[in-house]
């Protein structure tokens, strides 16, 4: 899909009406990051905008829901967790073919390597002391004085997940991996009880999915929470913690068999003491069920981007190569067990 499937005329007589004093004329252009949702820089004058649509197509049901983000931007902006402003939700799909909404602009520091070439070895663990902060400050939130105590289903939250990730697997499988079926198996025969634990979970918590002040070690705005629900914060912290493991390739950028302590990053041991220490929490439990679920969400993941690759819906290029990535995680997943 490319910029030139929105009509600028529509999108600029739109904002026009909604949108006081916005100056016109419009420009548009897609960011290359996003494999869910398109997103584009929208420009008028001197102001800028962020614009985040819903793919066209057919698209798998609860998937994809622009205007969750936007309820949750709408809740977070002005509390402890740092988010872009949003500006207005567009429901009329007749306006540039789907649903979308536009937030604030903010410019700032995005790193993709987890090893943060761009960064002084001594300065390094203040940027993973910073999003592990964040993650906590983010589970701490009072989700119920926010409004959004029916943003997801408290308690049981991984039998949820579990069923839901398993079926969207399924829903978007395009041959036979048989490290999957490991997986799942284990997993639901893993399954822990309940401990009771509930937080608003960002979903897909990682380092290129939150922008820094230029220059500092200090969380500008948190991106991207289309995956965002109630549930157990583990599932977050679990999720990011992946990166430690994760092996670095062209597709996925991880810290796997790199000497952290040489490169100045904490080891995973030292960053859930500081979630735990920032959290009041004495430690964590069945870290490695954790551990392999977020592996498993995140095959899953990219089994449906690359199913939309195939279908043609997919917001960016690499989304037909993510395939490849599926069964190598799952039995990174099964190698940890």
């Amino acid at each position: 899909m490319t910029t030139e499937s929105i009509n600028l005329q529509n999108l600029e007589h739109y904002l026009h009406s909604r949108l006081p004093d916005y100056p016109g004329p419009t420009s548009l252009e897609k960011f290359n990051s996003g494999q869910s949702n398109p997103t584009y820089l929208l420009q008028s004058g001197q102001h800028h905008y962020v614009l985040r649509r819903k793919p066209p197509g057919v698209l798998l049901a609860s998937a994809h829901a622009v205007d969750r983000e936007f309820r949750l931007l709408s809740a977070l902006h002005g509390s402890t967790v740092p988010v872009a402003r949003p500006w207005l939700l567009c429901r009329d799909e007749a306006v540039i073919g789907s649903m979308f909404y536009l937030m604030s602009y903010e410019p700032g520091d995005i790193f993709w390597d987890p090893a943060l070439p761009e960064i002084s070895k001594h300065q390094r663990q203040d940027y993973y002391h910073a999003l592990i902060d964040t993650l906590a400050a983010l589970h701490d939130l009072d989700y119920v004085a926010l409004g959004l105590q029916d943003f997801g289903k408290p308690g049981s939250y991984y039998e949820r997940q579990l069923t839901r990730w398993t079926a969207q697997y399924e829903a978007s499988a395009t041959h036979e991996i048989p490290a999957m079926n490991q997986l799942i198996t284990w997993l639901h025969q893993a399954l822990p009880a309940d401990d009771g634990q509930c937080s608003l979970i960002h979903g897909d918590y990682r380092l290129d999915n939150v922008i820094f002040h230029p220059g500092e070690a200090r969380i500008k705005a948190v991106l991207d929470w289309e995956l965002a629900t109630l549930g157990h914060p583990l599932a977050d912290l679990a999720y990011y913690c992946m990166a430690l493991r994760l092996p670095g390739n062209d597709q996925i950028r991880g810290l796997g068999g790199q000497h952290r302590t040489a490169l100045g990053i904490p080891e995973e041991e030292a960053l859930i003491q500081r979630y735990c220490t920032a959290r009041g929490l004495d430690q964590v439990s069945h870290w490695e069920f954790c551990m392999a679920f977020s592996f498993f969400r995140l095959a899953a993941i990219l089994q449906g981007v690359y199913k939309r690759g195939l279908d043609g819906n997919a917001s960016n290029e690499r989304a037909i190569r993510m395939g490849g990535m599926v069964e190598p995680l799952a039995e990174m997943a099964i190698a940890s067990l």
